[in-house]
């Protein structure tokens, strides 16, 4: 990535953080009802979650500049993943939720400069948490 798609990326979740509990509201709505087949996956309160999602999202955020300490991390999400049955297309799904979601909390602020750098972004980190599931299998 390069050093402005990093910029973009942190000032728009600069944005969101305010409205974090909203924004995972709304990320599981919008995976939920598009993707009906993943909600299987989710154990447990959707709150407590969503706060998971939202400092999961944070933490990488917050190294984007520096990503090889959380590289570890990154992959044994992906095997977590994998245990629940998480397959490689279900990536795409979140994807496209977590696209949906920041455009509909940053509205005007969600430019394609900003939507470009999230795209890179996400697909760097689930190419890190796909590895780690192909060790988990």
């Amino acid at each position: 990535m390069s050093p402005e798609e990093i910029n973009y990326v942190k000032e728009s979740w600069a944005k969101v953080v305010p409205i974090s509990d909203k924004a995972a509201a709304l990320f599981y709505s919008r995976l939920f009802e598009v993707y009906p087949e993943v909600k299987p996956y989710f154990k447990g309160e959707m709150e407590a979650q969503g706060k998971k999602l939202m400092a999961m999202i944070g933490m990488a955020v917050d190294s984007l500049d520096n990503l090889e300490p959380l590289i570890g991390t990154i992959q044994d999400s992906g095997k977590r993943h994998a245990q629940y049955g998480v397959k490689d297309e279900d990536y795409d799904k979140v994807a496209d939720a977590l696209i949906w979601t920041l455009e509909q909390g940053l509205g005007d602020a969600f430019t394609d400069e900003v939507k470009g750098a999230w795209v890179n972004t996400y697909t760097a980190l689930a190419s890190v948490m796909k590895a780690g599931a192909v060790e988990a299998r």
